[in-house]
This record gives structure tokens, sequence and C-alpha cells, in this order.
């Protein structure tokens, strides 16, 4: 991971997901110190959110979609 880090806000779901995984892979590798576990950490969870935030927006739009659909007439069985 570089020290030059995108802020989370601005990260796409692939971008926060991937780098999700590689924080959780350094994290279980250890070694790290205290400190940049902690910051490791915050980060990871920071990047767990913004993962939720894009699902939850994806989940929102689907179904505004099929409810637009059910208000159309369309029947769902």
């Amino acid at each position: 991971m570089s020290d030059e880090q995108t802020p989370v806000s601005e990260l796409g779901y692939e971008q926060a997901r991937d780098e999700l995984i590689e924080v959780v892979r350094i994290l279980e590798a250890g070694g790290q110190d205290l400190d940049a576990s902690l910051a490791l950490w915050e980060r990871g969870e920071e990047l767990a959110a913004r993962c939720t935030e894009h699902l939850d927006g994806a989940r929102a739009r689907i179904d505004a979609v099929l409810g637009d659909d059910d208000e159309g007439g369309t029947a769902r069985g």
C-alpha cells in the first residue's frame, strides 16, 4: 500500500473492495507495529463502509426499477 492514499469517498466499489482485501491480507500477515495496525484497521473500516454504501445504492436502484415494473402492471410470481 502506498503512502498516498485516495480518499475513501472517491473510491468506486471495485477499488474499495480490492484495497480492503489488501488491508485484510496485511493485517493477517502480522508484523506491523501497533500504530500501523490501527491505521490499517481504521482504513479497512472506512473501506468496508464505502463498499456497503455502493451496495446499498445498487440495491436501491434495483428496487426502484422493480418497483417501477410493478407499478406498470407487470405481474411477478
